[in-house]
């Protein structure tokens, strides 16, 4: 039986894989695990949860309330808000976990469990094994306490997260936004609400796509993955730029005056340079994946600043942030991360700050991107093959190295395992996107022929 957590949660079709019974039996684990059952005497544990807009999240957030509060966990219930939004809470109101459901950018049917351990941190992989052995446990017979009488948890709605949340994303602000016009696309999702009101709380004139969720249109043609509508309404409006989130808001990617998208990479670069010159960027190092434009670096070395560089997944970004006090890091694809303010990546935030730099310097999000040339990036997957052997194969290690000598200073050669699948990835930057194409052709047949 494969391992249940993924690299953020537990993920699955809604009622198919990720079911009721799940559901309940996993919060059910996480309040032992989280909130340390055998303390319960001494306190009444607390959880926060919410969840995104998606029609499951209705019969499955009843379904973690019930197993938090049978387990003698009382329930704060914050409805429809960012998945930054319950991090953020968790840790302000003092509560022993987290919960929220989302599958972030993945389509409607799917839904998705993630938990927050006190103050609002995710999850080491030690903690969710935990949980998912005593979960295991449970469902084959193993006995737990069950409270009865004034043991059991309580349930109540917390109205006042949406605005505790707000006012904190407005309140860690450099400086307002006023004289700016932002179009913001919502995906329908869980900042359909939070993001323009923030904006406008911070002096912005706020224009909005996507922010009518039904239960059924979560990121469905909009948002961070389909920037198209988010393009023309900014062209259309005569915005300064516009800011896109995927389905929980945990990412931000934008588009300029023009409708030019401004990635991940970019705006970490943008915001790097305001905090270097606000003197808030501690240690002057930024974090991000092996995974980041090559242009990314070497903008960055321009500026006099160090980038350490981790691997895929927002959370080795966050770990690595924690472990070494740096202050910013994030990925390409908008998972952004400001540690000061936040505790994970924080698309509303993200955009906000984003904003606010234009508006202090008085230059266009254009002018402000351009700071790093993104380099070509060609990806060629290659299935079928023992991807196991790709950091022994002789054959493919003499191929990387012919490869990066050929590319230069300005080219890079990246092979990464599928975590999932048997196939091995090949990405090849180089500032001539037809040589970066041959070469990442030339290596993919390497790849099919020393591993297959």
């Amino acid at each position: 039986m494969g391992r249940l957590f993924g690299t953020d949660g537990v993920r699955g079709v809604a009622n198919a894989d990720l079911t009721a019974e799940l559901a309940l039996g996993l919060s059910v684990a996480a309040a032992h695990v989280l909130a340390e059952a055998g303390t319960f005497e001494d306190h009444r544990p607390v959880a926060v949860v919410g969840r995104d807009p998606r029609a499951s999240g209705e019969f499955l957030e009843s379904a973690v309330v019930a197993g938090l509060a049978s387990a003698g966990v009382d329930v704060l219930r914050v409805g429809v808000l960012p998945t930054p939004a319950v991090a953020y809470l968790t840790g302000a109101l003092g509560a022993d976990l987290g919960v929220m459901l989302s599958a972030s950018h993945n389509p409607m049917p799917d839904n998705g469990i993630k938990f927050f351990a006190r103050g609002g941190h995710k999850l080491a992989d030690e903690l969710e094994d935990r949980i998912e052995s005593m979960y295991r446990g449970h469902a084959s017979g193993e006995p737990w306490d069950r409270p009865t009488g004034a043991g059991v948890g309580r349930v109540k709605d917390y109205n006042e997260g949406f605005d505790n949340y707000v006012a904190h994303l407005v309140g860690v602000l450099p400086n307002r936004l006023d004289g700016l016009k932002v179009v913001i696309d919502g995906a329908h999702g869980a900042a359909a609400r939070v993001s323009p009101e923030a904006f406008a709380r911070a002096g912005a004139e706020v224009v909005t796509i996507g922010t009518d969720p039904d239960g059924l249109n979560i990121n469905d043609g909009c948002g961070s993955t389909h920037l198209e509508k988010l393009r023309a309404a900014v062209v259309e409006h005569g915005a300064d730029l516009g800011v896109a989130h995927d389905g929980d808001a945990d990412r931000c990617l934008a588009v300029d005056a023009a409708g030019n998208e401004v990635d991940g990479d970019q705006i970490l670069a943008v915001l790097a340079l305001g905090m270097r010159d606000a003197g808030t960027l501690r240690q002057n190092t930024v974090v991000a994946t092996v995974m980041s434009n090559l242009g990314f670096k070497l903008a960055l070395e321009r500026e006099g600043i160090a980038l350490v560089q981790t691997a895929v997944g927002d959370r080795y970004v966050l770990e690595e942030m924690k472990a070494k006090g740096f202050a910013l890091g994030g990925e390409q694809s908008g998972h952004v991360i400001v540690l000061d303010h936040a505790t994970t990546g924080d698309g509303t935030l993200t955009g906000l700050m984003l904003a606010a730099r234009v508006a202090a310097t008085g230059r266009s999000l254009a002018e402000l991107a351009g700071v790093m040339e993104r380099l070509p990036q060609v990806l060629i997957n290659v299935p079928d093959v023992d991807k196991s052997r790709v950091a022994t194969s002789a054959e493919l290690s003499a191929a990387v190295t012919d490869a990066e000598r050929e590319l230069g200073a300005t080219g890079r050669v990246l092979l990464r395992s599928s975590g999932t699948e048997p196939l091995v990835r090949v990405m090849v930057e180089a500032a001539d996107l037809e040589q970066a194409k041959a070469v990442a052709g030339r290596l993919a047949d390497v790849v099919k022929s020393a591993l297959g």
